[in-house]
């Protein structure tokens, strides 16, 4: 059975609950495993957890996967654009440093404000979370071929 972490932001916790929501339907169909569900107030946060997911001295272990997903908005502000970039950096090097996958959900919405956007990206995080199964399985099934046991 597969130990998965599941962290979230919850800014716009509506929307990114149907990432959630996708992927733990799906993923229960694919493969055998236990999810533990984490919540980060916003995306910056989510570096950090994932490192702590991935750590050798967690409760039995590091998980055999982690999954994440949040929502970056796009307000106008160039700011958004380094955030984004940012977490992926710092997720990516967990990933390679510690041979975890890492599934990444994390999406940055460009004019989210106009109008049917919301609506757009409430049924685009469901979809997403079930691509994101599909991945995680398929990767689990590779690395666990890959590594030594």
């Amino acid at each position: 059975m597969f130990r998965l972490a599941l962290i979230q932001s919850c800014w716009h916790k509506e929307t990114v609950d149907q990432f959630k929501n996708g992927f733990s339907q799906r993923i229960a169909e694919l493969v055998a495993c236990e999810i533990d569900y984490f919540e980060a107030p916003g995306v910056v946060e989510i570096p950090l957890l994932t490192k702590l997911c991935a750590a050798d001295n967690t409760p039995n272990g590091p998980y055999d996967a982690i999954i994440v997903t949040g929502l970056i908005v796009d307000h106008g502000v160039y700011r958004h654009e380094f955030v984004a970039q940012s977490v992926m950096d710092l997720i990516m090097r967990i990933q390679v440093d510690k041979e975890i996958p890492v599934i990444y959900g994390i999406l940055t919405a460009q004019d989210f404000m106009s109008e049917g956007r919301d609506k757009f990206y409430f049924d685009h995080f469901a979809t997403k979370g079930l691509e994101s199964a599909n991945a995680c399985a398929k990767t689990l099934d590779t690395v666990a071929r890959l590594k030594p046991s």
